[in-house]
């Protein structure tokens, strides 16, 4: 079972999650889908806090966990 990634994420800087499963903190991109389907998704957030990032590649509100992984 894959858990959530917690991390601090800086309001207003844009960050790039993971579709493909394959960057070595399973979150956040870092190039390895090259070569394959896969694109990352841009995202940024309002508030400069904690989150706990999806993992697991199933949560509905990506990339953010949502405790799909618990099910």
């Amino acid at each position: 079972m894959s858990q959530p990634v917690q991390m601090n994420l800086e309001a207003g800087k844009e960050y790039h999650y993971c579709t493909c499963g394959k960057s070595k903190d399973g979150v956040l991109c870092d190039g390895s889908h090259k070569g394959t389907d896969f694109t990352p998704t841009a995202f940024s957030v309002k508030e400069s806090k904690e989150y706990y990032l999806c993992s697991c590649k199933k949560s509905a509100n990506e990339p953010f966990c949502d405790g799909t992984h618990t099910k």
